[in-house]
Parts: C-alpha cells; sequence; structure tokens
C-alpha cells in the first residue's frame, strides 16, 4: 500500500480501530487493519492470489503453500489473503490445524472447523441461509424451467450432504392435523428438521434414522438410494471440494481455505502422518480439478525437512489375527514416496525484510500510533531509536521486533509534553 492511501485509510477509521491495532501489536498479536495497513510484499501475494484465481477460472487445479519461520509473517500473510479472497468475492473459512483438536487426518474434524469459520464476502457467516436463497432462486431462472434441485446440487458431493441440501431447499410435506397422531406418522416432528439438516450439514454426528425422517418429510425422493452414512475422511474432503463447486455455481469466485500451523501435522504418529500425507496428495496432486477450491496452507521449512527424512519403504503387519500356517506380507506404512510425489507444489517462502523496508515500517507505525494516541512522533531522536532497536534485533521474529518498535514508540509519547 502506498503513502497516500495509507494516509487516506488511517484519516478514515476511528480511533477506537488505531488503538486496537496498536494494542495487539505490542502483544505481539496482529490486528485485521494491521494487517491492511502495515503488511509488506503485498505485490507478491497479490500475484500469487491471482494466479490462482486466473487458474481456476480455465478449470485447473491451484493451491498455495506459504513457508516460513515461527513469527516470520505466516498468520500475517494468511489474513491478508483472507481479505483480499473476501474483496474478490470468495468465501472464505480460516482455521489453526492442531493434533488434540482439530488433526488433519481427522478429516471430519477440520470440516466441522472450516464449516464454522465460514465467512461471505457480505459478512454472512450462515451457509444456511445463503443456500435456501440461491435454492428458491434457482428454479425461476428459464434455463432450470425443466429442471429440480437435486440437478442443482454437484454430483460428486457425498450421498449424505446431497440428500442434506436437498431436503433444506424443500418444504415439510403437509399433514392434515387428525391424522398427525396415526402410527405411521410418529416420526413427523417438523419442528426439529431445521436442526437436525443444519447440523447434520456442519459435520455433526446426526442418526440416520434422524435424517431419514427429515429427508421423507421433505420429500426427497433419492434418499433411500445409498448409504446415510458418512464417516471415511475422503468423503468429507470429497464434500469440501463439492461444496466449493456450489459455491462458485451460486455466484461466487469458489471457496478459499485457510490453514494455519500446518506443520502440526509433522507432531503426529506414523499412522496419523500417513493418512494426512494422503488427505494432502489428493489436494495437491488431484486427480481432477475441483471447481472452486482454492486451499492455502501455512508450513514451517521442518514440515518439508521431515517430509524428505520420512522412512518411506516403512512396513508394518497386518492387524487382526494372522494364521500360525501361512506367511503374511507386512503392508507399507506410506501410499507414496511424497517428497518426490510433491517436487512441483506452489511454495512461496517468505523472507526476512530488507533495511529499506523495515524503515517504510517504521514510518507507517509511527503515522499509526500518533493518531491512535494524539500526538507526533517526528523527532530525529526517535527515528535514531527506533533503527538502532532494528539494528540490535536483526535475528528476531518479525511479531518481535514490531512490538519493540511500538515499545519504543510508547516510552518517546511518555517523554512528550501533554
Amino acid at each position: 500500500m502506498d503513502e497516500k492511501a495509507f494516509n487516506a485509510q488511517i484519516n478514515g477509521a476511528k480511533n477506537f480501530h488505531l488503538r486496537r491495532a496498536v494494542e495487539r501489536l505490542r502483544e505481539g498479536l496482529f490486528d485485521p487493519l494491521g494487517v491492511q495497513w502495515l503488511t509488506s510484499g503485498e505485490d507478491k501475494l497479490n500475484q500469487l492470489f491471482d494466479q490462482g484465481v486466473t487458474a481456476l477460472n480455465k478449470g485447473m487445479p491451484y493451491h498455495l503453500c506459504v513457508c516460513g519461520a515461527y513469527g516470520q509473517g505466516k498468520s500475517h500473510s494468511l489474513t491478508y489473503l483472507k481479505q483480499r479472497a473476501l474483496e474478490n468475492n470468495f468465501v472464505v473459512s480460516y482455521i489453526n490445524l492442531d493434533p488434540r483438536q482439530i488433526p488433519f487426518h481427522d478429516f471430519q474434524a477440520v470440516y466441522r472447523a472450516l464449516m464454522g469459520a465460514m465467512v461471505f464476502p457480505n459478512e454472512e457467516n450462515n451457509l444456511v441461509n445463503v443456500w435456501k436463497e440461491a435454492a428458491a432462486q434457482w428454479p425461476a431462472r428459464p434455463e432450470n424451467k425443466n429442471k429440480v434441485i437435486s440437478d442443482f446440487i454437484p454430483g460428486d458431493m457425498p450421498h449424505r450432504f446431497r440428500a442434506i441440501l436437498a431436503a433444506m431447499a424443500h418444504k415439510n410435506m403437509e399433514i392434515p392435523a387428525n391424522k398427525r397422531h396415526l402410527k405411521k406418522h410418529a416420526r413427523f416432528q417438523p419442528r426439529s428438521f431445521a436442526w437436525t439438516l443444519k447440523n447434520a450439514l456442519m459435520g455433526k454426528e446426526i442418526p440416520a434414522h434422524k435424517l431419514a425422517a427429515a429427508f421423507h418429510y421433505r420429500e426427497v425422493p433419492f434418499y433411500k438410494a445409498h448409504s446415510l452414512v458418512c464417516r471415511e475422511p475422503k468423503e468429507y474432503l470429497a464434500m469440501v471440494k463439492g461444496l466449493a463447486r456450489l459455491i462458485k455455481e451460486m455466484g461466487y469466485g469458489g471457496w478459499v481455505l485457510l490453514f494455519d500451523e500446518g506443520e502440526s501435522i509433522c507432531q503426529t504418529r506414523i499412522t496419523s502422518r500417513s493418512k494426512s500425507y494422503d488427505l494432502l496428495h489428493e489436494i495437491f496432486c488431484p486427480e481432477r480439478p475441483a471447481q472452486g477450491f482454492y486451499p492455502v496452507f501455512a508450513f514451517t521449512h521442518d514440515f518439508f525437512s521431515l517430509v524428505e527424512t520420512e522412512p518411506w519403504d516403512r512396513t508394518r503387519k497386518p492387524r487382526g489375527r494372522q494364521k500360525t500356517d501361512a506367511p503374511t506380507d507386512e503392508i507399507p506404512c506410506f501410499a507414496r514416496n511424497y517428497h518426490k510425489a510433491w517436487k512441483k507444489i506452489n511454495i512461496h517462502s517468505l523472507q526476512d525484510l530488507s533495511p529499506g523496508e523495515w524503515e517504510i515500517l517504521s514510518d507507517k507505525l509511527k503515522i499509526l500510533h500518533g493518531r491512535a494516541y494524539g500526538w507526533v512522533p517526528e523527532s530525529p531522536e526517535l527515528a535514531r531509536e527506533m533503527k538502532q532497536v532494528l539494528s540490535q534485533n536483526k535475528g528476531a521474529e518479525s511479531r518481535m521486533k514490531l512490538r519493540l518498535l511500538v515499545n519504543q514508540l510508547d516510552l518517546e509519547q511518555q517523554k512528550a509534553p501533554c
């Protein structure tokens, strides 16, 4: 962002938002406005994001891996990309992977987190409302005159979720009041259907018989064609890809999925890592492109170092009881050598800022701090002290340098006359 645009946005911001940005920087956190105003290297991030948009519009798969050391700006970059995606009419989900709460190999948990973090460009965060509105408008189009709502839902979605989306678009069956007490209508509980369908779409464990009742009384004709059970991680990944395609068909650019703390995948046992690598391979090297599906991961360099040194030829014994009189072949722990398979993935390596970029960033920080607290940080001595802080902490993390600069501004403000 150039100086003119920066000053214009600072002048138009409320004092509360200015102070909040400074206070979060002081604590080593990042603020959405701080990310917008203080990002360096945004031209490269914009270029990478636009490359992905162009690829998706051409029907080609695209992904991005932001790689850097701790504190170098991975989360900052992902937050910037989130803002960029929303400005370009994309739906966005930003989650932090965690081996205890959101382990990547358990993609059902990842799916629930992605659905809970979904944000639309118009600040809507309820997919159910957006889908109902789109489903109500879709049949009114001339080209859809002889079609049904199931034609709008991508066929590569798991059967359970296709039926859920179809049921949400339908109204409850009309049952006369004098027949609702009959045994055959014991499952007719219209007040619970909306709750059941919403929670099932969000990935919660709703029993199949409850869903079947909702599908029956919402008149979903195809729900009996296949099983309503969905447990496999790849089924939830298929749902994410199918939902990205549906989001694109609803008029958005697609679904940008931001996965922070991607190196946590390495912090699990070998069987879990094997499952995670298999899912990542489906994302990095898909057999066919998924329309509107735009995944972005943040990794440390340690992740790729571990991938390079994994024992790809390691095997394990099959589970369960084995016959003693017949030899059993051991099973490979990994489906393939992912280090070799991922040679061409898209990696953007973050670099530390140059002295000139830190000087520009320091000047912006002075303006932000001055506007937030009503003073003018323009003394030559302050500029020298801030340069000295940076020179004495060359090897420190970027967020630590920002904290030190804010602390220096705090000290200088205390000297300023009231």
